[in-house]
């Protein structure tokens, strides 16, 4: 569900950073490179999650 979840956020951000960029710079706005870049930080996304969020509970400091 965390992936699921990341990938709607990641296709969503994503596309919308490309618009603003092209109708900032004047170009034309293409849905599969913006698919493409949600779909990489995706993949980044739920390698790091992985990899540096430990699963186990903290201790508590008082």
């Amino acid at each position: 569900m965390r992936v699921i979840m990341a990938f709607i956020w990641c296709f969503i951000l994503s596309h919308m950073g490309a618009y603003v960029l092209s109708s900032m710079t004047g170009g034309e706005y293409n849905f599969t490179s913006a698919s493409l870049m949600a779909i990489a930080f995706t993949v980044v996304i739920a390698i790091l999650s992985e990899a540096v969020i430990p699963n186990e509970p903290v201790a508590k400091h008082h």
